[in-house]
C-alpha cells in the first residue's frame, strides 16, 4: 500500500503519540472525504450547469450558497466569478456579506464586474476557468478550516485568492487579499462559536449582527500578536 507523509506541529505530534489514536485509519478518512469532494465540484463544474440540480450534486454547499450559485448561474453564460460575486451580493443575508462589512468595505459600495473571462470549448452553460477554480479553492479553503461544509465565507476567500478572476481583482483593490479575508473569516467563526455558548438559545437569531461587534477587536488582536513575530 503506498505511503503518504503528514507532517504536523511538534505540540500535535506528541498529543497524538499520547493519545494513541489509529493515525492511518483517521488520515484515510479524512482524504477520502476531502477527494469526495473536491471530484463532485470538478464533475459540477465541467459538466452542463443545471441550477435546479446543485443542491443534489453539491451536497456539502449551504443553502446559502447554493442560491449563490444559483443567482450566478441566471446571471451570465459562462458564470464568471464577476457572477458569482454578484450571487454573493444578490443573496443579501449570507456570512459573506457580514465579513466584507467588517472588512470597512459595505457591500452596498461593491459593484460584480461583468469583465469576460476564458472557458472550456464544450457546449452548454459553463462556469469559466477562474470560476470553476475558485468553487475548487472554496472546497479547499472549507477542509483547510476544518469544516464538513462549504459556505459563502469559503467562496468569499476563494474569489480573492483566485488570481484571474475579475471578482478577486475587485475585491483585492479595496484591500481583501486571501490572507486579510481568511483571518476575517477564522475571527467571525471563532466570535460566533464564543457567543451561541454564552447567549441565551431566544438571542439565537441575533448572533449574526453581534458577529459583526466581534470580528474587529479580534482581528486587531490576531494583527498585534503578529507584528510581534513579524
Amino acid at each position: 500500500m503506498p505511503k503518504i507523509n503528514v507532517y504536523l506541529p511538534d505540540d500535535l505530534a506528541d498529543s497524538v503519540r499520547e493519545s494513541g489514536i489509529p493515525v492511518s485509519a483517521i488520515c484515510q478518512r479524512a482524504l477520502e472525504q476531502a477527494v469526495q469532494r473536491v471530484a463532485a465540484i470538478r464533475d459540477a463544474t465541467a459538466t452542463d450547469l443545471d441550477p435546479a440540480a446543485l443542491a443534489e450534486r453539491l451536497p456539502s454547499f449551504t443553502a446559502r450558497l447554493v442560491t449563490v450559485l444559483s443567482l450566478a448561474a441566471r446571471r451570465g453564460d459562462p458564470v464568471t466569478t464577476g457572477d458569482l460575486l454578484h450571487g454573493i451580493l444578490a443573496e443579501g443575508d449570507n456570512l459573506a456579506l457580514q465579513i466584507l462589512a467588517a472588512m470597512d468595505i459595505p457591500p452596498s459600495t461593491l459593484t460584480a464586474p461583468e469583465a469576460a473571462e476564458p472557458t472550456s470549448d464544450a457546449t452548454g452553460r459553463r462556469f469559466s476557468r477562474p470560476a470553476a477554480i475558485t468553487l475548487e479553492l472554496a472546497v479547499g479553503e472549507a477542509i483547510g478550516l476544518g469544516h464538513n461544509y462549504v459556505g459563502c465565507e469559503h467562496l468569499l476567500i476563494a474569489l480573492t485568492a483566485e488570481p484571474d478572476g475579475a471578482a478577486g481583482e475587485t475585491l483585492r483593490a479595496r484591500g481583501a487579499d486571501a490572507r486579510a479575508t481568511r483571518r476575517a473569516v477564522s475571527a467571525a467563526l471563532a466570535g460566533y462559536a464564543h457567543l451561541r455558548a454564552n447567549v441565551a438559545p431566544a438571542k439565537v437569531p441575533d448572533l449574526l449582527a453581534a458577529v459583526r461587534a466581534e470580528i474587529a477587536p479580534l482581528i486587531e488582536r490576531i494583527e498585534r500578536l503578529e507584528s510581534r513575530v513579524d
